[in-house]
């Protein structure tokens, strides 16, 4: 069996050699370029770590796998565009570097190749493997919905935000897995396992996004905390501080919330110390590791010998210490 090491520099490297031979080039320069500035590629990582409990030859799915990572992308770019946002793993946006409607057109190519990599599947697995694809891309659209509508609004609950980052988040690692059980021909009782497996790993990996854009090093992490802070993004943090503050807590959470002109580091430090007082921190780690032990207990149950599984409790366990 593969390490997850192994499997990462598969997928790196079969990305790195895709060729793009269709015209006009310019509509595919900004699906290459962000194809090509990196990140962690968890989802075409967990597709062939899932078909590897079963079976030995996961370079075999790479262009499905690729094809994930490609629909991932496509959703960031997008995403990029609605915040305008400047910077994606350290390089330009898309939207920055040329356009707004070179990112709109460039961005729908890329989900049509996403497809037409995920396509290219034996024909008996194609019909499961769209489906499940189909279905994922659908509640991905309603989770970042749900995200952009909880911007205006002050009485978001934590289940309506666990749900949220569920459909936006999880169910694309969920569908990774799943996908990569279903091409080695896994039981389905399994591939369901592994679904679950993923989507409560996803839910822990959002979660320790909320905690790092706080508490994370910012030349570890990669760019500078209270981003969510700043933008008064509704996160698991904020959303616990409201509901577990006192009203002396509760009345300096709500004027910084509300304050149109503010010192950037000065509003950071403030309502981090105030999470600090009503035990943010805590409460989201307990949330995180409780995810990823439901996603260990989870994966325990999948009926294959405990050896194959090593390689995919190892991966999972990086995650849960990862510092960015």
């Amino acid at each position: 069996m593969l390490t997850s090491n192994e499997i990462l520099q598969l997928v790196n490297d079969f990305l790195a050699h895709l060729p793009y031979e269709r015209k006009p080039k310019s509509l595919y320069e900004p699906v290459e370029y962000v194809l090509s500035i990196g990140g962690k590629r968890i989802r075409p990582v967990l597709t062939l770590m899932g078909y590897n409990l079963w079976k030995e030859n996961p370079e075999s799915i790479l262009m499905p796998a690729v094809g994930l990572e490609t629909y991932h992308n496509y959703t960031l770019l997008h995403d990029d565009l609605m915040d305008q946002a400047d910077m994606r793993r350290g390089h330009e946006t898309v939207h920055r570097r040329w356009d707004a409607n070179k990112a709109i057109l460039s961005g729908d190519s890329m989900l049509v190749l996403a497809y037409q990599r995920m396509q290219q599947v034996p024909a008996d697995k194609m019909p499961a493997v769209l489906d499940i694809f189909t279905e994922t891309a659908l509640e991905i659209g309603e989770g970042q919905e749900y995200d952009m509508t909880f911007e205006t609004r002050n009485d978001v609950t934590e289940e309506e935000y666990i749900e949220m980052i569920r459909l936006k988040t999880s169910v694309l690692l969920a569908c990774a897995l799943k996908i990569g059980a279903v091409l080695a021909d896994a039981p389905q009782e399994d591939a369901d396992r592994l679904y679950r497996v993923g989507e409560q790993m996803g839910l822990a990996f959002q979660l320790q996004d909320d905690l790092l854009d706080v508490y994370g090093d910012p030349k570890v992490f990669g760019k500078a905390i209270g981003g969510d802070i700043t933008s008064n993004k509704k996160t698991y943090m904020l959303i616990n501080a409201f509901n577990r503050a006192n009203d002396k807590q509760r009345a300096e959470l709500e004027r910084w919330i509300g304050a149109k002109t503010f010192n950037r580091e000065v509003k950071v430090a403030e309502v981090t110390r105030l999470y600090d007082e009503i035990g943010i921190r805590r409460l989201c780690e307990e949330k995180i590791n409780y995810y990823f032990h439901v996603a260990r207990q989870t994966l325990s149950e999948v009926n294959v010998p405990e050896e194959r599984k090593a390689q995919l409790r190892q991966y999972m366990d990086e995650l849960l210490h990862r510092n960015k």
